[in-house]
């Protein structure tokens, strides 16, 4: 498996967390900023746990969660892709 990079903030890297998709730079999985959401925690409060994310971050995080959920097969680009 190589590093895939879903969005500038999300890649899963083999070398990183077992290949699961983290935040770009970081060691936080997705899975878990979604279960903190899940679980009634605030972006405040998930912000103040994990400095090196923004709200951004937790924006990615829930759209890759939303097109996952959707069904949509989600390819990832090769190269990173800045937007907006």
């Amino acid at each position: 498996m190589k590093k895939l990079i879903f969005n500038k903030f999300i890649v899963a890297d083999p070398e990183v967390c077992h290949g699961k998709p983290t935040f770009k730079g970081t060691r936080v999985m997705i899975w878990q900023v979604l279960a903190m959401l899940a679980s009634g925690e605030s972006i405040e409060g998930i912000l103040d746990g994990y400095p090196s994310l923004s709200r951004e971050h937790i924006a990615a995080a829930l759209q890759y969660a939303t097109r996952v959920t959707e069904g949509e097969k989600f390819i990832p680009f090769e190269h990173e892709v800045v937007s907006g």
